[in-house]
């Protein structure tokens, strides 16, 4: 990522040094996760749609310890492996819009409240900015070389109320308590970095 662009990182410091964590990074370009990857201060399991596990690049993919999921379905064996990567102290990476789009965690699905809670891991909220500003001049799919990527850590923060519930409702409840947490940290990432 160095290599090809300038990634400006803010506050990888905030990012628990030991420990299961969920980055929970908002998607508003295809490199967003490849750059959270690159620059963070530990190694990332990211869930990534299984349309992207294609010849080599799902090879490579699978050998970096990403993680394929089925977004069609409620794909049990994805949630297994990332539970896992949770028990085993790791980083599990989500875009909780569950898709590329605004980038604004507007829409978030229940994929990150259901795994925080299950797993008891904090969130440190990632706001990926200037990926989708304009596009290259020799690759059009992807950012202008050498151009400038801030990558924002924020406060990590428990999605659960603390009473260990799982239900349908304290899900909806923490959902709620995530939207906010990451529109919050999302407004203090564009003040920091004036975009």
């Amino acid at each position: 990522m160095y290599g090809l662009w300038k990634p400006r990182v803010l506050g990888a410091w905030k990012v628990p040094a030991t420990g299961p964590v969920i980055f929970a990074v908002n998607h508003s370009h295809n490199i967003d996760g490849p750059m959270v990857m690159g620059v963070a201060p530990r190694p990332t399991h990211f869930l990534i749609k299984k349309e992207a596990y294609v010849g080599p690049l799902g090879s490579f993919l699978t050998g970096i310890g990403q993680l394929k999921v089925d977004r069609s379905t409620a794909d049990r064996a994805a949630i297994i492996r990332a539970l896992g990567v949770l028990e085993a102290g790791g980083v599990l990476g989500i875009f909780p819009e569950g898709t590329r789009g605004e980038g604004d965690f507007a829409s978030l699905r229940a994929g990150l409240a259901y795994f925080a809670v299950r797993s008891g891991a904090p969130i440190v909220p990632i706001a990926v900015m200037g990926s989708a500003e304009r596009p290259g001049r020799l690759i059009k799919a992807l950012p202008p070389l050498r151009s400038r990527v801030d990558v924002v850590f924020g406060d990590p923060f428990d999605a659960g109320d603390g009473s260990g519930r799982r239900t349908r409702k304290a899900l909806d409840e923490a959902t709620e308590r995530i939207q906010k947490q990451l529109t919050s940290h999302l407004e203090n990432a564009r003040r920091l970095t004036g975009r």
